[in-house]
């Protein structure tokens, strides 16, 4: 879940540069009224800026999305789920350390 959110953040950083760079600025209109505008575009002479804009504002609120989604999920960590975790330490019973002979014997010997 949180590499999808992830790869959603990213992918999402990127189209929202891409689209904030392809806009023009407020000083393209005037370039417009000398012949150099857009009257001939792919979307007509004011139709990019309202596809481009509601394109904008679409993957902005996605990237406030995954923005949020991704503090949530690292203010509020999962619990391991491991064998080990499902172990109760007080429970576990360890076994007793071998104890040495007193006769100074090794302790596989056997006594003579």
């Amino acid at each position: 879940m949180e590499t999808l959110v992830w790869v959603v953040h990213v992918v999402t950083a990127v189209v929202l540069v891409g689209l904030v760079l392809i806009q023009h600025g407020k000083g393209a209109d005037m370039g417009a009224a000398f012949g150099t505008g857009s009257a001939g575009s792919l979307f007509g002479s004011s139709g990019s800026a309202n596809f481009l804009s509601r394109s904008t504002a679409v993957a902005a609120t996605v990237f406030f999305i995954t923005s949020l989604s991704l503090t949530y999920i690292y203010s509020h960590p999962a619990q391991q789920q491991g064998v080990m975790d499902r172990v109760d330490p007080a429970a576990v019973q360890l076994a007793p350390a071998p104890v040495a002979p007193a006769d100074g014997s090794k302790s596989g010997e056997i006594p003579k």
